[in-house]
């Protein structure tokens, strides 16, 4: 109801000129209700997308969790994701004066993906910066999926399958770093 309410907002007024205050009195709630559900505007559209993430969290600090079950966890994170307002913002940005905010906001949910998955990995025996780079590799893939299922329209395909196949562009197992023997 908040979201939809700050999304319908957004596309009136702009972002920057909606308050929360417009929000909340949309929504029916009083401005300190607004603060019961989230803890800002950006905050409202990303918090389907942080629970999202919360639970990938879980399921990755888990002993032994490598490659296949790294993917296996990213889509159903992905799967539990459903078309909501950060959809429609994302696909309508430019209209609600949104793409900086949600360029900012996604730069901070990639790079939480991205340590979560590195740490997995790092847990599962693989050199720290192998490990960065993947996890970041892996975050890339989800966030492009996410945009551009946001793009497409949610109803032409499930965002699990678009980051299946995102996520089919990341080697499983990259080829290691040579080491030279030459001195």
């Amino acid at each position: 109801m908040l979201a939809e309410a700050a999304c319908e907002l957004f596309l009136e007024q702009g972002f920057d000129a909606t308050s929360i205050a417009d929000i909340a009195n949309r929504a029916g709630v009083s401005r300190s209700s607004f603060f019961n559900y989230a803890s800002s505007k950006s905050a409202l559209l990303w918090a389907g997308f942080d629970e999202r993430a919360a639970a990938l969290e879980r399921a990755l600090d888990a002993p032994g969790v490598d490659g296949p079950a790294i993917v296996e966890a990213l889509r159903a994170f992905a799967d539990g994701l459903r078309p909501d307002a950060l959809a429609l913002a994302i696909a309508n940005a430019d209209a609600m004066g949104i793409a900086a905010d949600l360029e900012r906001e996604s730069a901070v949910r990639m790079a939480r993906i991205a340590a979560t998955v590195a740490a997995a990995l790092r847990h599962a025996g693989r050199a720290s910066i192998p490990a960065d780079v993947l996890g970041a590799a892996y975050a890339g893939a989800v966030m492009s999926a996410l945009r551009h299922w946001a793009h497409v329209g949610p109803g032409a395909r499930s965002l699990g399958d678009v980051v299946a196949e995102a996520l089919g562009s990341v080697p499983a197992d990259p080829p290691r770093a040579a080491t030279s023997g030459a001195g």
